[in-house]
This record gives C-alpha cells, sequence and structure tokens, in this order.
C-alpha cells in the first residue's frame, strides 16, 4: 500500500512538474529565435509556436490583428531564376554599371555614387556589365523618378534607395530587383530583392565610427532596458524585471527612468525596439551601441536577411506578453548576452557603420547568387573579418583563409616562400639567398626584378627552387598574387635585407601560432600630432610599434589578393610614388581585417648598421611620403592601426646559460 502511495505521488509531482515545464519552454523559444532554417531564406524568424499563445493570455485579450503569415508580395512572380539573367556576367564576377542621375544630387546620394565607382565592381560601359543600378531619388509626394532608357523591362537592373522612397508605384519595375531600406514583409519578395538598413543622412562614407561596447558585462547600477521613443531618442528602465515599460496596462511602478536624446546611444543591455516602420533606424543604433535588439513583434524586414543569421545578435520577442518577455530576458545566462553583444559590434563594423560598407554588401550578395550559394559559406557571412573581406575569387573554403583557423580548430601546416624584391640597381643579393635558403622551412625563393639594371645570367646554386620574375618597376608590385607562390606563408624581403638562418626559423614558427598577423623584425610606430592637428609616424627604435616593415615579414598570401582587389587606386597609387608608404599600406590593410597589431621579433645589431635609407638610392621622401599616413587614414575613414609593445623571443634567448643548450644560436651573436 505504502508503495503504491510513494507511485501515485511521484506521479502527481511528474505531472506538475511536466505543466511547469509547458508553460515556460515554449516563452523561452519566442523571446531567444532559433536558428534559420536551411531550406528558406533568412528572414526575421517566424513565430513557431503561435497555437501556444493563448496558454499566456486569458481568451479575448489578444487583439484581433494576431500574427498571420505574410501576405503574397507584389510581383511575386519575380525570382533570381525567372527574371535575371546570369548568362551576362562573365567569369570576371559582378561588374555594375549606374544609369546616369537626371537632376540634383543630395550628399547622401553622392557618397552612394563614390561608394560604388571606388569599388571593384565598377563598370563604364553598360554593355560590359552584368548589373544595371537605377538610383532611387527623393521626388516630390506620388511621383516616381523617371526610368533610364536603358531600361528593358527592369531585367538585370536593381533599384537602390537607401532612405525611404515616396513612390508608391512599385509595379512599375517590372523585373528589376528592389534594395530599399526597412521594406515591409508584406511586399518583400525573399531572395530576390534586397533589404537594406535605415541610414541617417548623415552617414559617413566609409569607415565610420566604431562599436560602442567598452565591457563585456554590464556594471553595477546600468540599466537592463532601454525603450525606443517615437521621437527618436531613448528610455532607460530599470533592472526590476516586474516592469513593463510598453504596456500601458501594466500596474506596477515602472521604476526610475531617464530619457536620452535623439542620437544619444543608451548604455543598457537590452534595447526594446517596437515593430513599427520609423523604428528601423533604433536598430542600428542599438547595434553600435552593442545593446542587444529586442524586437517586438516587427513588420518591417531584416537588412540584409538573406545571409546574416541575426538569432546570433538579436531577439525577436511578442509585446503582448510583457512580463512573460522580461522575465525571459532577466533570467538570460551572461553567456548567452555576451555572445549576443559581441555579435552586435562585429556586424556593425563589418557591414553597416558606413555607405560604402552596406553599399558593397549589398552588391556582394547579389554576386553570391550568381556564383551560388558556396561563394561565401555561412561561416564567413557571420564571423569576423565577414564576407566583404573574404573574397571568393581566392578561395569559398573558410580553411583558406588565415583568419578562420582558430575557429576551424587548425594551424597553418608547411613551409613558406621567400620573395624577394629587386628595385634599386645593384648587387644580387646572394648572401641573402644563401642565409633564407638554409632555412628547414623554406620551400621556394623567388626573386622579383624590378631594377632597370638585367639580373644576371647566374644565381647560385639553392637547396630549393629559386625563380627569377620580371617586376613591371612598381613598389606595390611585390605585393601581387603571383601565381608562381605555391605556400600560404611569404617572407617578404627587399635585395637589401639581412637576415641569419636562425631568425627566419624562429620568425617563421611565430607566425605559425599568429597566421593571421604580420610577424617582422623592424618596427615603426604611429601617433598623434596634436601641434600639427595630424598623424605622423617614426622609424626610431622605442619599446611601443604598431607597423613592421616588409622588407622583412611574414605574412599569409591572402594579404596578396586583399591588396590588389580591395584597396582604392589612389592608395595604391600613393604607394608606388612613395616607397616609404608601400609598408604603412600593407600595415593599414591587415590591422583593418584584424584589428590586432603585428608581432616583433628579435633582430641582431649587427643588421642595424648596416640598414639601408628608408627610399632606394638614398632620396629624400617627397612630400606625398611624408604625409602618406595622414592620406591612407582618410582612404581609410579611420586610423586602423593599432599599438603593441609585444615581442616574442626564443627560450633561453640571452639567458647566462651555455650556447650549445639554446636552439637558435647565431641569435646571441653581438
Amino acid at each position: 500500500m505504502q508503495s503504491w502511495r510513494r507511485k501515485s505521488l511521484w506521479l502527481a509531482l511528474s505531472a506538475s512538474w511536466l505543466l511547469v515545464l509547458l508553460r515556460v519552454f515554449p516563452l523561452l523559444r519566442l523571446a531567444v529565435p532559433g536558428g534559420p532554417w536551411a531550406s528558406a531564406p533568412q528572414g526575421w524568424p517566424r513565430w513557431l509556436d503561435a497555437e501556444l499563445l493563448q496558454s499566456f493570455s486569458p481568451p479575448g485579450e489578444l487583439p484581433e490583428d494576431a500574427l498571420q503569415l505574410p501576405h503574397a508580395p507584389r510581383g511575386g512572380s519575380c525570382n533570381w531564376e525567372a527574371c535575371f539573367d546570369v548568362s551576362k556576367c562573365g567569369a570576371g564576377g559582378l561588374k555594375v554599371f549606374v544609369h546616369p542621375v537626371a537632376g540634383p544630387l543630395s550628399a547622401a546620394h553622392r557618397r552612394i555614387l563614390a561608394s560604388i565607382e571606388s569599388s571593384r565592381y565598377h563598370s563604364a560601359s553598360p554593355d560590359e556589365a552584368c548589373l544595371l543600378l537605377f538610383l532611387s531619388l527623393e521626388v516630390p509626394a506620388g511621383e516616381c523618378s523617371p526610368l533610364p532608357q536603358q531600361w528593358n523591362g527592369g531585367r538585370n537592373h536593381l533599384v537602390l534607395g537607401l532612405h525611404p522612397a515616396p513612390c508608391p508605384q512599385n509595379f512599375q519595375l517590372g523585373q528589376a530587383m528592389v534594395a530599399k531600406a526597412s521594406p515591409t514583409v508584406d511586399t518583400f519578395r525573399p531572395g530576390f530583392d534586397v533589404a537594406l538598413p535605415l541610414l541617417p543622412e548623415a552617414h559617413p562614407l566609409r569607415g565610420g565610427a566604431p562599436g560602442q561596447l567598452r565591457q563585456h558585462s554590464p556594471h553595477p547600477g546600468v540599466p537592463l532596458l532601454a525603450l525606443a521613443e517615437e521621437r527618436g531618442g531613448w528610455r532607460t528602465a530599470g533592472t526590476d524585471p516586474s516592469v513593463c515599460p510598453w504596456d500601458g496596462r501594466c500596474e506596477q511602478d515602472r521604476g526610475p527612468e531617464k530619457t536620452h536624446p535623439e542620437g544619444a546611444l543608451p548604455n543598457a543591455t537590452f534595447c526594446l525596439i517596437p515593430g513599427h516602420h520609423p523604428d528601423a533606424l533604433h536598430f542600428l543604433q542599438a547595434l553600435q551601441a552593442g545593446c542587444i535588439p529586442v524586437l517586438l513583434s516587427p513588420r518591417w524586414e531584416l537588412p540584409f536577411s538573406e545571409v546574416i543569421d541575426w538569432t546570433k545578435a538579436a531577439i525577436v520577442a511578442d509585446k503582448r506578453l510583457p512580463l512573460q518577455v522580461l522575465a525571459a530576458l532577466q533570467e538570460m545566462p551572461p553567456t548567452r548576452v555576451l555572445a549576443l553583444r559581441q555579435q552586435t559590434q562585429f556586424l556593425w563594423d563589418a557591414y553597416f557603420s558606413s555607405v560604402e560598407k552596406v553599399v558593397h554588401t549589398t552588391l556582394e550578395i547579389i554576386q553570391d547568387r550568381i556564383f551560388g550559394a558556396s561563394a561565401h559559406p555561412s561561416l564567413l557571412w557571420n564571423s569576423p573579418p565577414g564576407a566583404l573581406l573574404a573574397l571568393p575569387i581566392f578561395s569559398t573554403s573558410p580553411s583558406d583563409f588565415p583568419f578562420y583557423y582558430l575557429q576551424l580548430g587548425s594551424h597553418p601546416v608547411g613551409r613558406f616562400s621567400a620573395l624577394i624584391w629587386v628595385g634599386a640597381p645593384g648587387q644580387p643579393p646572394l648572401k641573402l639567398i644563401q642565409a633564407v635558403a638554409g632555412s628547414q622551412h623554406c620551400a621556394q625563393i623567388l626573386v622579383l626584378w624590378s631594377s632597370e639594371k638585367p639580373p644576371p645570367p647566374r644565381w647560385p646554386e639553392t637547396a630549393v627552387p629559386l625563380t627569377v620574375m620580371d617586376g613591371q618597376r612598381k613598389v606595390s608590385d611585390r605585393f601581387v598574387p603571383h601565381r608562381a607562390i605555391s605556400t600560404d606563408a611569404i617572407l617578404s624581403l627587399d635585395a637589401h635585407s639581412s637576415l641569419t638562418t636562425s631568425e627566419v626559423d624562429f620568425a617563421f614558427l611565430v607566425w605559425q601560432s599568429f597566421p593571421e598577423r604580420m610577424v617582422g623584425f623592424l618596427t615603426w610606430n604611429h601617433f598623434w600630432d596634436e601641434a600639427q592637428g595630424s598623424w605622423g609616424y617614426t622609424a626610431e627604435r622605442a619599446n611601443e610599434f604598431s607597423m613592421v616593415l616588409t622588407s622583412a615579414a611574414f605574412y599569409h598570401r591572402y594579404y596578396h589578393t586583399l591588396f590588389t582587389h580591395t584597396l582604392p587606386k589612389a592608395l595604391r597609387t600613393l604607394a608606388d610614388e612613395a616607397p616609404t608608404c608601400v609598408d604603412i599600406l600593407m600595415n593599414f590593410l591587415v590591422a583593418a581585417v584584424t584589428k590586432l597589431p603585428p608581432i616583433k621579433v628579435p633582430y641582431g645589431k649587427q643588421h642595424l648598421e648596416a640598414r639601408p635609407p628608408l627610399v632606394p638610392g638614398g632620396r629624400e621622401p617627397p612630400p606625398a611620403a611624408r604625409d602618406c599616413i595622414n592620406q591612407m587614414a582618410a582612404g581609410f575613414g579611420y586610423m586602423p592601426l593599432v599599438s603593441s609593445r609585444l615581442r616574442l623571443d626564443p627560450v633561453l634567448f640571452k639567458d647566462p646559460v651555455s650556447v650549445l643548450r639554446k636552439k637558435y644560436r647565431s641569435l646571441e651573436k653581438p
């Protein structure tokens, strides 16, 4: 009898716990969206448990406009296969021609045009272009911008509008794709249109302001919630989870509140954003602030929802369930909060911080459709540094890029290729070749001959293959992705460089531990000159540095592809005109990708005494060279260099022990 009673009590307790779980876990699935469906475009996470909403509200409390499936969009018969001719796109990738704009241009539209014309996608001829771009301008209410003459029913056209367009006649667009700010889910065509973010008028052309997240977890007293207001500002509420700041039916005390003016970014953990279209601007503000966006039943499409997995950075909640949603946010694990906040900072910096990044992301999405989904796997879009810096012309596999080794749990193996640039007239670098060829990690030596003097007919015999290539008499020629390079690691050298085999061996082992960075011997440092109000740099030896000279440095060969295909032509021309600028430009590029400083390794004093002048031939640097760091900072839109005081030395280096016990013995030489 007692056994039967214990079993009955156990069944009753189990049933009670089951009822509790059924009431709690559906809410968590509503508040924190799950992963995107692999077979469907990644839009707003849809309510998978809509039938359970009644269990959280009394009968008749829910409004009549309950969640419904989206209506079929206008022009819904158009899709990628039916309305875009891929055959016009050659093997070179996406080429874009911009139709001439009739009428005056605003400053915002000039920034859009400048970002396209300076990109690798731009084409000056409509016959060579794969995509024809029509810029949607602001016109009087109820009117539409006149369509260009070469419209062709909108086929292979993209109508671009970063700002809300007043033209309501979308049916005139025909077979054209539409890329506009915050489209509604009723009119958006997944897989064909592109959802853009709603940008402010003064959004910067390139670079942009960095993210505002300064700590990984909120300090005591930091508000839990910030609510977007209709006038453009924010209102922060206290940390009490029992308040419902957006629902007037709550009888509880709202707690201490503080109103922030328009444009001010809140210091809060969660940013509650209503689902109205004007609230889309608050979404970008929350991303920049590192405040996790909590979208209350939105009806506008998420920016770049086709490629970005927003479940890693945002939360979709139901505004009809204020108390349950607030309780779920309060109980969210700190690890989950940290992951969401970090992802907001990455997405802001990679795709939204400037007009240039927004436009390039739009074009890169269309290019992915041309090449197929394998052009940019989801990992490349949703992990730093992002798809804009992981070019498919180099590879479509994350394992081939230097910045994904850690995420994939691997490290670079193999050996390196030594690329020796010979620019100034002089003797061939025979001693340097012998020192590099003696390294056990050297796979090949490539001599890039860019001197006006012809190369010698005979070269010394080495244990590794030696190849002489003709250069184009440009300093930046060393950063071309030469097909002869057969390894991931490159040791960039000048003919006047002086290294020992031990120094080369140790530097390569250091680079294998940090394959995304530059590892070098000679360093420079940048600084801000308050008197001049500009940037400067110095080559004097100091503890702090932010650049390593490419005359003796290891880096991944992928940076040659980025240097050639992503940098503006104006910056590459500047580097060719002022040879000292090429080192600064390469360091700018790597720092912009990694957000990390280079690494310094030991360099013998005997090399410093024979160090050549900074400019081949001993000439004084031209004015462009002295100011190149400011021109490059303007070209990037910000200063990407990061200072460091770290130098890696081998174990027992310069320790008072026997030299025979040390692996790199030649480093001990004075």
